[in-house]
């Protein structure tokens, strides 16, 4: 089991190695709650996340962070919005984009909350296994 764990975090998750807790969101590429449930665990891991997204997926960050927000587990700590040159080559010249970053903290309840998640999903499994 430690192997795994060791494994596991070791792995590069494509985020910036700089800053390990930020998670760089894609319109396209997850569903909404992959990225809701994956900020849960990094404010597990660091009690603080970055998330971040350019253009198109700036909706899917708000949604994200008004979910953690709304059911208590985060808490806002900053929002920056920048714009960033993309070399687009199909017209051979830069093109401005949009970019968000929110910083969201651990709530107070996130503990409480996360520990309840766990034993609800729990409980849910020995439901369904008899």
């Amino acid at each position: 089991m430690e192997a795994i764990t060791e494994g596991v975090n070791s792995m590069s998750l494509g985020v910036d190695t700089q800053k390990k807790n930020r998670i760089q969101v894609s319109h396209t590429k997850k569903p909404l709650f992959f990225y809701v449930n994956l900020a849960k665990r990094y404010m597990q891991q660091y009690t603080d996340v970055e998330l971040s997204a350019l253009g198109m997926a700036i909706a899917t960050v708000v949604t994200v962070a008004e979910i953690l927000k709304n059911n208590g587990f985060a808490v806002e700590k900053k929002i920056m919005t920048t714009t960033v040159d993309i070399k687009d080559d199909s017209r051979g010249r830069p093109v401005q984009k949009a970019k968000i970053e929110i910083t969201l903290a651990k709530s107070e309840k996130f503990d409480e909350l996360m520990a309840a998640a766990t034993e609800e999903k729990e409980a849910a499994e020995a439901q369904e296994q008899s």
